[in-house]
């Protein structure tokens, strides 16, 4: 039922629950993000309240510090507002270091450790020399191209939809190359945009294209995720397609990513400002 709660419903919750609990609130905008967050918290010094989305964690909060409630910070995707110039317009409110979450963690060691797991080491050498480049970064290279066609979407109001894709259409399982024409027309037709012509978007996404991007602001999680899901049944490793199916991936991701990895962001070091200018309230351990 909460997940039907609107920003002043839980903001409501919130200040309710300050009589019982008086140490910091913490915002996030989803339930995998609070699984990740919980680990890093100590019992009793901070509690996390799930917003449900980006838009409702940035109203919740715009609604507590008006009533001047303290103790209160929310952690939000940065999604592309990096990449178009924009930053958090509160102190209590912060962005993830890359575009999300989950790209977060893939950026840590817990990439090299899921990898080891679920990936064979001759076809990750293979596939390493063939790109002449790490897996991080051949991931990250491919990863773009769905991203930036959710950036042009976003940019334009397209409204296209990228939830529950079939990446096996556009992604080439030997190579992990994503045919561009291929990766339009799957989105267009998941999307029911019949109406949009496949060739302009392709030259208005290759227009936004910029070398000078950071290709962890432009890439999506989930997308990173499908396509290593995709290398893990065959060019990275052989394996059944029920065993690495992307939510197996995701969750392997978030049980690999610790503290000390959390610890070494720029997250980390802006929530520790925060908590110095907002004594008693600790919000990690």
């Amino acid at each position: 039922m909460r997940e039907l709660l609107d920003p002043v419903d839980i903001a409501n919750d919130i200040r309710m629950d300050r009589s019982q609990h008086l140490g910091a609130f913490l915002l996030v905008e989803g339930f995998t993000d609070a699984r990740v967050y919980r680990n890093f918290v100590k019992d009793g010094d901070c509690q996390i309240v799930i917003a449900n989305n980006k838009d409702n964690a940035i109203q919740v909060l715009g609604i507590l510090e008006r009533d001047r409630v303290a103790g209160i910070l929310a952690i939000v995707d940065a999604d592309f507002d990096r990449l178009e110039g924009r930053q958090p317009l509160s102190p209590n409110l912060h962005f993830t270091d890359t575009h999300d979450l989950e790209t977060l963690i893939l950026q840590s060691p817990a990439f090299e450790k899921v990898l080891a797991e679920f990936g064979s080491e001759n076809k990750l050498a293979a596939f390493a020399s063939s790109q002449r480049d790490d897996i991080r970064s051949a991931l990250l290279k491919v990863g773009s191209h769905p991203g930036y066609l959710r950036w042009h979407s976003l940019r334009q109001q397209l409204n296209l939809k990228f939830e529950s894709l079939t990446f096996s259409k556009f992604v080439d399982n030997s190579t992990l190359a994503i045919d561009a024409a291929k990766l339009v027309k799957t989105v267009k037709d998941h999307s029911n945009a019949h109406h949009l012509n496949e060739t302009e978007i392709r030259e208005q996404v290759r227009q936004l294209q910029d070398e000078n991007h950071d290709l962890w602001q432009v890439c999506c999680g989930h997308d990173l995720v499908e396509i290593l899901s995709v290398g893990l049944r065959k060019t990275l490793c052989s394996n059944d397609t029920k065993q690495v199916e992307p939510e197996i991936i995701s969750r392997a991701l978030r049980l690999a990513y610790e503290f000390v990895h959390f610890c070494a962001t720029q997250l980390y070091a802006a929530i520790q400002g925060w908590e110095q200018l907002n004594q008693p309230f600790q919000v990690f351990r």
